[in-house]
C-alpha cells in the first residue's frame, strides 16, 4: 500500500467515525471545504489538514479526542485563526478541531466580577456584555474584534492594556479542559487560590499541545472613573524609546502605553484618520486610567516628563470620541501596514525595557542589510516588539530574506535579554529560534510536561518546543551560517 492510500484509508476511518458523533455538515473533508482551514494568520504557510471537525458541545469534544486517540490521529486546535505564529497550522495527516461552536458566554456574575465563557467567545463579546454592569474584561488584544477566549488562553494573549492589567493568565480563574484521551479536567478555581499545582497557569500559553480548552472563568474589572491617553510627538526613535523608560521609573503605571514609528504612524493615519502628526518620526500613546483627581496629577506630570525627554508635540485627548480615535489607530496598524506593501511578517520578541533604544537601532540595521522595509509597532510599556517586515512573496527569494532578518531580529532580543516572543506564541515559526533561547536541560523539561499530559504526541505536534535532535542539526547550522532558518514548510 502506497502511503497517498495509507492516508486515504485513515481518513475514511477517521471520516466515519467523525459522523457517529456529528451531524454531517458539521465534519469537513473534501478539499473545497478544508481549504479556509488550511492557514492561521501566519498565511505564509498552508496545509490541508485529513479531516475538519465542528464540535458543538464539549461531550462532541470529548468524543472526538477519544476517537483520534484510539486511531493515534493527531489533533491541532483552532479558535479563531487570527494567531501569528503558525500554530493552528493543520496536519496533512490529522485533525483540524475547531472549537468555533462553543461561542456562549454561560454565566456573568456581576457581584463576583467573574464571566464564565466558551472558548469560541470573541475577546470583545466578554466586555461588551459586562458594559451593562460597569464591568470589563482587561487583556485586548489588537484583533479582539474577531479572536477568542480560547485562542487567547493557548497564547497568552496580553494587548495594549496588558501593562497595568497583566496578561490572559493574570486575569484567569478556572479552566475546563479536555485531555488527549477525552478527560476533562478542572484547573484552578473560583476562589482567589487552590490547593496543588498551578496547572491553569501551566496550560496558559501551552499552544494547545497539552490540553483543549472548552471554559474559562474570567475576572471581569470595574470600568475606571475617568481614563485619558496622551499623544507624544518625537523626531527621534530612540529618544521616544528613551522616554517609555522614564515614565516607569517616575512610578507611574499607564493603563497602556504604545509606540509606533514613521511608517506605522502613516499607514495608520491614512487608514483610520486618527489624527496622528504624520511628520513625526515616533508616537507614543500613553492612557493613564483611575479617580479624577489621580488622573489629573498623572497627566501633568507625564506631560512634563515627555517634554524634558525631547517631545517636540504633547496632546491630550479632548473626549471619549478622540481617545477611541487614538486607539483605533494603533489597534488599526497591522491591516493598515497590508496596504503598504503586497506582503509583511509580523515579528514578536520581548526585551528589557531599557534596552529599547538600542534593539530598535539594530532593527534599522538590519533593514538596511537586507533591503526591507520594517514598520515598528509595538507594547513598549512592557517592552514587546512587534516589527512589521514588508515584502513580496512574488519576488523569487524574498519570502525566505524576509524570514532570515525577522530571525536576526529575534536573535537580536535574546541578547538583549529579552525573549522570542511576547503574546503570539512559538508555534511553526519560531520553533528553531526556541534553540537559541533554551538549552538542552531546560527543553527536556518542556517534554517531559508534554509526555506527562500527552504521551502519546497527539495535540498539536512539531509546534512551539523543538526537539533536542532538531537543535542538535540546528546547532550546527547556526555555527557554519551565523542565522536562524524556519521550518521547510509549504509557501504560497
Amino acid at each position: 500500500m502506497t502511503t497517498t492510500d495509507a492516508l486515504t484509508v485513515r481518513r475514511n476511518e477517521l471520516v466515519r467515525g467523525l459522523l457517529d458523533i456529528l451531524p454531517a455538515d458539521a465534519v469537513l473533508h473534501l478539499a473545497e471545504a478544508l481549504r479556509p482551514y488550511e492557514c492561521d494568520g501566519l498565511s505564509a504557510y498552508r496545509r490541508l489538514p485529513m479531516a475538519v471537525a465542528l464540535p458543538s458541545s464539549v461531550e462532541q469534544v470529548r468524543a472526538i479526542m477519544r476517537l483520534c486517540h484510539r486511531l493515534r490521529i493527531p489533533v491541532v486546535p483552532r479558535g479563531a485563526g487570527t494567531g501569528l505564529s503558525g500554530g493552528a497550522l493543520p496536519l496533512s495527516d490529522g485533525l483540524l478541531l475547531s472549537l468555533a461552536k462553543l461561542k456562549s458566554i454561560l454565566n456573568l456574575d456581576p457581584v463576583a466580577r467573574t464571566a464564565r465563557v466558551q472558548p469560541g467567545v470573541r475577546n470583545l463579546a466578554i466586555s461588551q456584555a459586562a458594559l451593562p454592569h460597569g464591568l470589563y474584561y482587561a487583556p485586548d488584544p489588537s484583533s479582539q474584534i474577531a479572536c477568542s477566549i480560547g485562542g487567547n488562553v493557548a497564547e497568552n494573549s496580553g494587548g495594549v492594556h496588558c501593562l497595568k492589567y497583566g496578561l490572559t493568565v493574570h486575569n484567569l480563574l478556572r479552566l475546563e479542559v479536555v485531555t488527549a484521551e477525552g478527560e476533562l479536567l478542572s484547573l484552578g478555581s473560583d476562589a482567589p487560590d487552590a490547593p496543588g499545582y498551578d496547572l491553569m497557569a501551566l496550560m496558559t500559553g501551552s499552544e494547545g499541545l497539552l490540553g483543549i480548552v472548552v471554559e474559562a472563568t474570567v475576572r471581569l474589572l470595574p470600568l475606571p472613573e475617568r481614563a485619558q491617553v496622551l499623544l507624544a510627538a518625537f523626531d527621534d526613535v530612540a529618544r521616544a524609546a528613551a522616554a517609555v523608560g522614564e515614565i516607569i521609573a517616575a512610578g507611574i503605571i499607564p493603563a497602556g502605553l504604545e509606540m509606533m514609528d514613521k511608517l506605522a504612524i502613516q499607514a495608520a493615519e491614512a487608514f483610520v484618520h486618527a489624527g496622528y502628526p504624520v511628520a513625526a518620526e515616533a508616537i507614543l500613546l500613553c492612557e493613564l486610567d483611575g479617580t479624577n483627581d489621580e488622573v489629573s496629577e498623572h497627566v501633568m506630570q507625564v506631560r512634563q516628563l515627555l517634554l524634558r525627554c525631547g517631545a517636540t508635540e504633547v496632546r491630550t485627548a479632548r473626549d471619549e470620541a478622540e481617545r477611541q480615535r487614538f486607539w483605533a489607530g494603533r489597534k488599526s496598524a497591522f491591516p493598515a501596514v497590508g496596504r503598504l506593501s503586497p506582503d509583511y511578517y509580523c515579528m514578536d520578541g520581548t526585551i528589557p525595557r531599557r534596552r529599547l533604544p538600542e534593539v530598535l537601532t539594530r532593527i534599522r540595521e538590519l533593514s538596511v542589510e537586507y533591503g526591507l522595509a520594517v514598520a515598528n509597532v509595538f507594547h513598549a510599556g512592557d517592552g514587546n516588539l512587534h516589527p512589521l517586515i514588508l515584502y513580496d512573496a512574488n519576488r523569487p527569494g524574498e519570502l525566505e530574506r524576509t524570514e532570515q532578518f525577522g530571525a536576526r531580529i529575534l536573535q537580536a532580543c535574546v541578547d538583549a535579554g529579552g525573549t522570542i516572543t511576547g503574546e503570539h506564541g512559538v508555534g511553526m515559526e519560531k520553533i528553531d529560534a526556541m534553540c537559541g533561547q533554551f538549552a538542552a536541560p531546560e527543553l527536556a523539561q518542556f517534554h517531559a510536561v508534554k509526555a506527562a499530559f500527552d504521551p502519546d504526541g497527539l495535540l498539536n505536534p512539531g509546534k512551539a518546543v523543538p526537539t533536542l535532535h532538531r537543535c542538535a542539526e540546528f546547532g550546527a547550522m547556526h555555527v557554519h551560517h551565523n542565522e536562524l532558518k524556519f521550518p521547510d514548510l509549504p509557501r504560497f
